[in-house]
């Protein structure tokens, strides 16, 4: 069993000794796929600029290329920038060079955090203007549409500061007539008569505020989902202050790809065409009040009520498939409201057009007064369809160009749209020389702790020491290895620490063991009782000891964040492993050494 186990750590900790290569990726932008074509471009690219690389595979819809140090990586991710343009994505990135015959047991090296590895760290802060603005819509149109309800006749609805209504009405008997009606409706409303035959309806303070946190959690719970859904290792997204979070991403060295990943504002809107405008007013812009004009994807105009029957807030998930005719669609699921609210339209608008309205917000690549980022929305009309029936919590969308495209749409409707957009305040790009540096320190710290412990377990207890100093290698193997195994586990410079502090507690069994034994010895006991004995008296002691600091790490795991659950994690592993090899391992070696032979003298 020992041998076993010692093998198989052995195997999983082999990948972290082969490192990884410095790497470009390139990726279609907006989910299109790299073909053969874009390989043969990259192969001409690289060698019209000299530009050496270990390899260059076509694999999944991306091309990665492989180079022998970061500054080759560098020039050559700039070379192919410049080369591509804006149709493909050029990301710098870390590839395992973990070999064949490993990958294919599954064998991976750790998984190392944004201090060790290098990668992004953002501090975004997000957009409550625009999150507020978006309720005081709803609110405008929840207006309008209880006092159409209760046929009370009203003139204009307008915005006023405060995120605040008014709305005007012919006179101030109709007037006061809705602001009784209203009132008792809308408790979270301050609605007040103003001059001129008008009322006012302004957010109270409380509902403010909940607005705001909802906005920051909610984005929260997003940006998780969509980093995750992406694949990035162990990322950490956290709330800093009252409208900030922050965002750190291992292993992702570039920060255009990461805001791509991180800022993407898609949702869907879905309105009912305004099929009484004509094609050349809709051009002209000549359209009622209650309408728009968007444009489609070939900049066809297409006139919409600005009322929105549903947006993607409502939707809680979304697949891509192809229809009948093998052309991409998305399906979408809506959750209970969502559906209700479709199937209620639908039900009454049968024959007419519902459009299907992409929305997203995107850089500007100006600034504003406060250095921030200027956020441009855009929107297109993806869809228009004419409603044959009821829908109700699932449906389908077409007309989306290629099933790239209908996959990324897909899952940034799935990880969820944004409440508000976020500016980015705050970017630092972690480069892996530090993460070297830092890598090269703890295995430093951990070696010398390491020798250090070895040396004293030698000549303290000579064979008994070597025997100590074997379990203390196998516990470190047992470390890597199952660190290596993990999906989950991400090793940091706390969690090198937590390396360190489990050799230092595998040391401490050995030592009670060993003190254990010499005390029997000294007690007059044979040496095969001494050595039985020795192990059962200290097993007690080496239980109580590891499960309290066992329990410890484990509240830790729980209660932390970042890089105290990195600490907690390696502890707890070593902590397990340290026993075993303590325990099990040096009691197989005193056993195969000393067991069933008559012995005069330990050497201890």
């Amino acid at each position: 069993m020992l041998i076993l186990a010692i093998l198989v750590g052995l195997l999983y900790a082999l990948p972290n000794l082969y490192g990884e290569d410095p790497a470009v990726q390139v990726t279609g932008a907006r989910g299109a796929a790299a073909s053969e074509t874009t390989l043969v471009q990259i192969q001409n690219v690289l060698k019209e600029q000299n530009i050496a690389s270990k390899s260059l595979v076509l694999e999944n819809g991306a091309i990665m290329a492989r180079f022998g140090n970061p500054d080759v990586q560098i020039r050559a991710r700039e070379a192919l920038v410049a080369a591509l343009g804006e149709n493909y994505v050029v990301a710098l990135n870390l590839a395992p060079a973990t070999p064949r015959w490993l990958a294919m047991l599954g064998a991976e090296p750790m998984k190392l955090g944004l201090d060790l590895r290098g990668g992004v760290h953002f501090l975004m802060e997000v957009d409550m203007d625009t999150a507020l603005g978006k309720l005081q819509e709803q609110t405008m149109d929840t207006l309008r549409t209880d006092l159409r309800d209760k046929g009370i006749p009203y003139a204009t609805v307008r915005k006023i500061d405060n995120y605040g209504s008014e709305v005007r009405f012919r006179d101030a008997d109709t007037r006061n007539q809705a602001v009784s009606y209203l009132a008792p409706r809308h408790r979270d409303l301050v609605i007040n008569s103003g001059s001129d035959n008008t009322l006012s309806a302004v957010m109270a303070d409380e509902r403010l505020r909940e607005a705001r946190e909802y906005a920051v959690q909610q984005n929260i719970n997003i940006l998780r989902n969509r980093v995750n859904q992406l694949g990035v290792a162990e990322p950490l997204v956290q709330r800093q202050g009252a409208d900030r979070i922050v965002v750190e991403l291992p292993g992702i060295q570039d920060t255009a790809r990461a805001k791509e990943i991180l800022g993407a504002t898609a949702t869907l809107e879905f309105r009912l065409v305004n099929s009484t405008v004509d094609d050349t007013a809709a051009a002209n812009g000549r359209v009622p009040g209650d309408s728009e004009v968007k444009p489609t994807r070939d900049g066809r105009p297409v006139v919409l009520y600005k009322r929105v029957i549903l947006t993607g807030d409502h939707i809680t998930d979304s697949t891509s498939s192809a229809d009948e005719y093998n052309r991409p669609q998305v399906n979408i699921s809506l959750d209970s409201t969502g559906g209700t609210t479709m199937s209620n339209f639908t039900r009454d608008s049968i024959g007419k057009l519902m459009a299907t309205l992409f929305v997203e917000y995107k850089d500007s690549g100006k600034k504003d007064a406060n250095g921030r980022s200027v956020l441009v929305k855009q929107e297109e009309v993806i869809n228009v369809a004419t409603i044959q029936s009821r829908l109700g919590n699932s449906f389908r969308i077409t007309g989306i160009d290629n099933p790239n495209e209908a996959r990324q749409l897909s899952l940034l409707l799935r990880a969820g749209a944004l409440i508000a957009p976020i500016q980015i305040v705050e970017e630092r790009t972690i480069g892996p020389t530090l993460g070297m540096q830092n890598i090269t320190q703890g295995l430093e710290a951990c070696l010398w702790g390491l020798v250090a412990s070895i040396v004293f377990m030698v000549v303290y207890y000579r064979k008994f020491g070597m025997i100590a100093t074997t379990a203390l290698v196998a516990n470190l193997v047992l470390i890597v290895g199952i660190m290596s195994l993990l999906p989950g586990a991400t090793l940091t410079m706390p969690g090198i620490a937590g390396i360190v502090l489990t050799l230092a507690i595998a040391v401490d069994a050995n030592v009670l063991i060993n003190e254990r034994i010499k005390e029997e010895l000294k007690n007059g006991r044979t040496i095969q009782q001494s050595i039985h004995e020795g192990y059962r008296g200290a097993f007690s002691s080496i239980v109580d000891a590891n499960v309290t600091t066992l329990i410890t790490a484990i509240i830790l795991y729980a209660v932390g964040t970042g890089s105290i659950k990195g600490f907690a994690i390696t502890t707890a592993i070593g902590v397990a492993t340290s026993m075993f090899t303590a325990i099990v391992g040096t009691r197989a070696i005193v056993n195969l050494l000393y067991g069933g032979k008559r012995i005069d003298k330990l050497s201890i």
